[in-house]
């Protein structure tokens, strides 16, 4: 057996959420999806310690995620397919797919599908935390099973620090 006690024959207990050491596997078909709006879809890949990982696909018109920044977490996104625009501060900049953004704490940032655009982008925070519970409670939101109010409570859990953007309000709107 490798130094890493890994069974290379028996990979069905490969993912240990609890050991900071064990290698994460999830298979498609195991993870979980929830809905955080009528044109968007987040799946549900990895949430530890270390890191928080989804999947977000967006269809065409998604408005995507709104302003906000984070204290204590990077987070990280790959551009899987399409082309996503993306609040960088006060910047907006463009992704195309391959391209690759780390968002270091503290900098404000938004992202959604360029215009008649789909995309898929994999997003990466970095400590991770338990994230899944705010996409969860995003689902419930668009559900109408919570409101606006209990989202904005849970800033400081969540480590998700909504913020007003002029320039990405005039990006979404295109004035």
């Amino acid at each position: 057996m490798p130094a890493n006690n890994i069974d290379p024959t028996n990979l069905s207990n490969l993912t240990d959420l609890t050991d900071p050491n064990s290698p994460i596997l999830v298979r498609t078909h195991d993870a979980e999806v929830v809905q955080d709006g009528p044109t968007s879809l987040i799946t549900l890949l990895a949430d530890t310690p270390g890191l928080t990982a989804n999947l977000a696909t967006f269809a065409k018109g998604s408005p995507g995620a709104p302003a906000h920044f984070h204290t204590r977490a990077s987070e990280m996104f790959h551009v899987l397919e399409g082309t996503m625009r993306i609040l960088l501060g006060e910047e907006i900049v463009t992704l195309e797919t391959g391209d690759f953004l780390v968002v270091p704490p503290t900098v404000p940032h938004a992202f959604a599908p360029a215009p008649d655009t789909e995309a898929k982008m994999l997003v990466v925070f970095t400590p991770g935390m338990d994230r899944f519970d705010y996409y969860r409670l995003l689902e419930r939101v668009h559900k109408g099973e919570a409101d606006i109010a209990e989202l904005r409570a849970t800033s400081e859990r969540f480590d998700n620090h909504y913020v007003d953007s002029p320039v990405w309000r005039r990006t979404l709107t295109g004035a």
